[in-house]
């Protein structure tokens, strides 16, 4: 077997090992910003295919997975600027029901967020990004990215009081 050869086979099994544990966070992540299965299998597919195309490159930066996650979100803005009116019906939608997440009450409460709090929540605290990660993927300052978080934590917090305080009233 050539020396290129091998170079190659190393590089594929790195990046298969790679992929098993990146693509249900990255398609996971994806789901619950978009809320739609099917179009986050899309982006998150089309984003594995590039990593996979220029992974020989990829695979040398600090956070390959940051770079895949900066490739989705960028595939999934773009689908969104042509499908304004579907994504405007879509956010009305409730969560689909297979939503991987630990409890449906609160993603729906995610679903519920401005797009910017809901895309840094996700990553934050399912793709489990460094603040850092996220103003790079997002294009953002880390500032802007901190300032988003506490948002969305706030709005979190007073649909979960409001929340409680409805189930002590029964």
């Amino acid at each position: 077997m050539s020396r290129s050869r091998r170079a190659a086979d190393i590089l594929a099994a790195e990046f298969a090992q790679w992929y098993e544990v990146e693509y249900p966070r990255l398609l996971a992540s994806l789901l619950l910003v978009t809320g739609d299965l099917e179009l986050s299998k899309e982006v998150v597919d089309e984003a594995f295919c590039r990593s996979l195309a220029h992974w020989s490159r990829i695979s040398r930066f600090p956070s390959p997975a940051g770079w895949t996650y900066k490739v989705a979100i960028n595939l999934f803005r773009r689908r969104m600027r042509r499908m304004n009116l579907e994504r405007r019906l879509l956010l009305k939608l409730p969560p689909p029901q297979n939503m991987p997440a630990p409890a449906g009450e609160i993603w729906a409460m995610v679903g519920a967020l401005p797009v910017r709090q809901r895309e840094v929540i996700v990553m934050r605290y399912v793709a489990d990004m460094k603040e850092t990660e996220i103003a790079e993927v997002l294009g953002l300052t880390r500032g802007s990215v901190s300032r988003s978080l506490s948002d969305a934590r706030a709005r979190l917090a007073f649909l979960l009081s409001d929340d409680e305080s409805i189930g002590k009233s029964r």
